[in-house]
């Protein structure tokens, strides 16, 4: 059997001699081959290069000067680079144990599984190299809201946050991955469904240089958490967000000058209607503004809607105000939430509907349409 080992690296030039030492040492009953993706600013890459010329296995480097995806790109590229089918992906500061990647082999060779992941939470399994106890209860609680996010994909997974797996690489998709951090593993259990086994490891203290981890790293994950939940409707939503925290400020500011409730919340609708709009064309819609009908049509489209629906919301929010005597911005803030779904089903399946060809002569029934293409958008890669 031949094995890739890719391993996406950022500045850890010091672990790099250590780490093929012990991939080439633990490589028994199996070929192996070592795939550096390195988007480095230190020597890190000069010093691959030198290991590479005693090292007793295959040594290659992939150098990104514009890297994209974070780690979880770097992993992409790998596996579409890689020499074999069957990839080991590892980080390269030795804290998962070169020793380990006989086990994942030695697993995978039963033929029953596409990835076998090494877990810090099953049986022997240890998570020692987290740096302290916060550490540790940041890792737990995001492995736990991960897994109650996708209850069927990690069904058998206890570590999907793990950087540290087998995957035979026929049996994902690369085209459909959308790397957008380090939680690369995530990404792909997410899109497709694998057949999946766990071994036990023990997470290591670093052999040299100074832990990624940082704030905006976890930032990115509950980025790539919300688009790969909710796909394209996460994006909207978080525009969605956006405009309504906007427009309950503009109505609390000009209910507070003086302006008529009505009046404040008519200007503040208006403003929000065409900055979401915009928003959207430029982070939401824009794979599928080509296809769809030009710009002043879309905006027609969506303006007019918006406007429909602030005749409904309007006097359902003025209702609300005078049955239940709640202030405007809290009866505003019900019913923007109340319409965020509409909207949503409408811009997707109307305003960004596909032009339809001249020469089709078979059009599916209207209910049909309507299901696969909410379906198909409310799946579609979100594009945090």
């Amino acid at each position: 059997m031949q094995v890739t080992v890719i391993v996406p690296t950022f500045n850890e030039a010091p672990n790099v001699a250590e780490l093929v030492r012990r991939i080439a040492a633990g490589a028994h009953g199996f070929d192996i081959d070592i795939l550096f993706v390195d988007d480095s600013t230190d020597d890190t890459a000069d010093v691959i290069r030198t290991v590479a010329r005693t090292s007793p296995v295959p040594v290659r480097l992939i150098r990104r000067d514009e890297p994209t995806g974070g780690l979880g790109g770097a992993v992409a590229a790998g596996l579409e680079a890689a020499a074999s089918d069957v990839c080991v992906v590892m980080d390269g500061d030795l804290q998962h144990p070169p020793e380990d990647i006989a086990r994942l082999v030695a697993r995978f060779r039963r033929g029953d599984v596409d990835m076998v992941v090494a877990s810090r939470y099953i049986a022997d399994g240890a998570s020692a190299g987290l740096a302290d106890r916060s550490r540790v209860l940041v890792s737990r609680g995001s492995t736990a809201v991960t897994k109650a996010m996708f209850p069927v994909r990690l069904k058998n997974v206890s570590d999907p946050m793990t950087g540290f797996f087998l995957v035979d690489r026929r049996a994902i998709d690369l085209e459909q991955l959308r790397p957008r951090g380090f939680k690369i593993l995530l990404e792909i259990l997410a899109r497709r469904p694998l057949r999946v086994a766990e071994i036990p490891f023990s997470f290591a203290h670093r052999f040299a240089g100074d832990s990624k981890a940082s704030f905006s790293q976890g930032l990115s994950f509950l980025a790539q958490l919300a688009a790969l939940r909710f796909g394209k409707m996460s994006m909207f939503a978080v525009i969605g967000a956006a405009g309504a925290v906007a427009n309950l400020a503009i109505v609390w500011v000009l209910s507070h000058a003086g302006m008529t409730d009505l009046a404040a919340m008519i200007i503040a609708a208006e403003t929000t209607i065409l900055a979401n709009f915009l928003l959207q064309e430029r982070y939401v819609f824009q794979d599928m503004r080509d296809q769809a009908s030009g710009f002043l049509s879309r905006f027609l489209k969506s303006f007019l809607f918006n406007n429909a629906e602030l005749l409904i919301r309007i006097p359902l929010t003025a209702l609300m105000i005078s049955t239940w005597h709640i202030s405007v911005v809290i009866a505003t803030g019900i019913t923007l939430v109340a319409a965020f779904v509409v909207r949503f089903l409408f811009h997707s399946l109307v305003v960004y509907a596909p032009r339809r060809r001249k020469a089709e002569s078979s059009v599916p029934s209207r209910a049909r349409h309507f299901v696969e293409e909410l379906d198909r958008q409310a799946l579609r890669p979100g594009e945090l």
